[in-house]
């Protein structure tokens, strides 16, 4: 059996962690420009359009994130080491269907 590495759960802590600062930093972001648009045009409905730039920067790092996961267990599927698990799990799939 194969050991688990020592910082794994820590690393995979990190990782969602860094997405959730990420998000957070985007949307102050946004805000920034948003209230440096104010500042420079006098216009309060442009301090909104930072917030919709910071926001929608927010669901682009969501985006990512997801499909970098999704690429990453795809990967796993297609591993060959985990084929005959996969066989062996349809076929009793297919036990319990004819019962």
């Amino acid at each position: 059996m194969q050991e688990e590495p020592r910082f794994k759960k820590v690393v995979d802590a990190a990782d969602g962690l860094s997405l959730g600062i990420s998000m957070v930093v985007a949307v102050l972001i946004g805000v920034g420009i948003g209230l440096g648009l104010q500042n420079l045009t006098s216009a309060g409905w442009t301090l909104w359009i930072g917030v919709f730039i910071g926001v929608g920067a927010a669901i682009l790092n969501v985006y990512k994130a997801y499909a970098k996961q999704k690429k990453s267990l795809d990967e796993l599927a297609n591993d060959p080491r985990y084929t005959y698990k996969k066989e062996q799990q349809e076929r009793y799939d297919d036990e319990d269907d004819d019962a």
